[in-house]
């Protein structure tokens, strides 16, 4: 039938039925094609801008502006996928031991110039109880002097920094590091004598430490061999004759570790001087030649033992004990509880031909 000669009604419908099938059937397919984005798609989509372009969509957000904007560097991501591995970038560095963060061996652990931090352990014993006190201190080449009625009882603290001179130094590689520690004995309790300082030691160092190579680092056992040194230092106690006790030496020290264990050995040189100068040509008899020192540190606590020797006999040297824990649990690297024991021969400089035996008790600052 000629469709000029069809009802005009149902004509109309017929033409209104083409219109709404022609829009429809092009959005069925889009839609078919197309599944609009739900949240869990969103959410496997690595890329944050992507990620967040796709969430935005579903919120009914304008689209990013183009133009000026558009021109900027595109957004990259090293993020996975939910649910896939991260890639070997985005891995923690592995940890690095003691003696690497204390004289920054590694890379990693580099911290550049002129940055005071600890060298020897800084800390104030407002408790120290020695069993013996020196009342008359003497040496071969200085007569003995007689000392006031010093107290048994007495406060000890020790102040010692260090900083990087010259850091991966050219040719030879290493750093070059200046350091200063003092030692102090206070009569604190002593109000008869007025409360004097009856000991005072000062040591100024120059050391240079160069990390082991790492062909060269694995020895038996688990131990690494980390680093060597090489070391100048004076020490005095500040006094005039006939109490003035100092010496000069070069030293000699390599460091280990295995684990929370750490182990260091030095040997003392001392600088020759002429008898008519020296005030203690036998120190070195007394006060030891070697020193090794084993430290254990894991958790929250530390723990050391020191060891002098003559490398002549036993008799001679000392043995020094710290112990430690951080007053706050949360601050580990802040104020600590310190504990420290000695036995044998030089707590201080003009004691170093003298024995005897102390306990101190009080707090320790400034690890490194």
């Amino acid at each position: 039938m000629p469709f000029d000669r069809i009802d005009p009604r149902i004509r109309a419908t017929s033409l209104r039925l083409a219109v709404l099938t022609a829009i429809a059937l092009p959005a069925l397919a889009a839609a078919q094609t197309s599944p609009p984005p739900t949240l869990d798609h969103c959410a496997a989509i690595g890329a944050p801008s992507d990620r967040l372009a796709c969430y935005d969509s579903i919120a009914g957000r304008a689209p990013a502006p183009t133009g000026s904007a558009a021109q900027q560097p595109a957004a990259t991501s090293l993020l996975a996928p939910t649910g896939a591995a991260l890639p070997d970038t985005a891995a923690p560095k592995p940890e690095t031991g003691l003696l690497s963060k204390y004289w920054e061996l590694d890379a990693s652990d580099k911290r550049g110039i002129f940055n005071f931090v600890g060298y020897a352990p800084n800390y104030v014993l407002p408790i120290h109880f020695t069993n013996r006190i020196n009342r008359a201190p003497q040496s071969p080449t200085q007569a003995a002097v007689l000392q006031p009625d010093y107290r048994r009882e007495e406060a000890k603290f020790q102040l010692s920094l260090r900083t990087k001179l010259a850091q991966d130094v050219p040719l030879i590689g290493g750093d070059v590091w200046a350091a200063f520690t003092q030692q102090a004995m206070w009569q604190i309790y002593n109000g008869t004598d007025s409360k004097p300082f009856r000991n005072t030691d000062y040591q100024p160092e120059m050391i240079y430490v160069r990390a082991s190579p790492q062909s060269m680092r694995a020895l038996p056992f688990g131990w690494q061999w980390r680093y060597t040194q090489f070391g100048l230092a004076h020490q005095s106690n500040g006094q005039s004759d006939p109490l003035s006790r100092s010496w000069n030496r070069v030293y000699l020290g390599a460091g280990f570790e295995r684990g929370p264990w750490s182990f260091t050995a030095r040997y003392n040189q001392r600088l020759n001087e002429s008898l008519e100068t020296d005030n203690n040509p036998d120190l070195t008899s007394y006060r030891g030649r070697g020193e090794f020192q084993l430290t254990w540190a894991h958790g929250l606590h530390t723990a050391s033992l020191l060891y002098r020797t003559s490398l002549r006999g036993a008799k001679d040297g000392a043995v020094q004990a710290g112990w430690t824990y951080p007053i706050f649990n949360d601050q580990p690297n802040g104020l600590r509880w310190f504990v420290q024991g000695f036995t044998g021969y030089g707590e201080t400089l003009t004691d170093y031909n003298f024995r005897q035996t102390s306990l101190g008790v009080g707090v320790t600052f400034l690890q490194f």
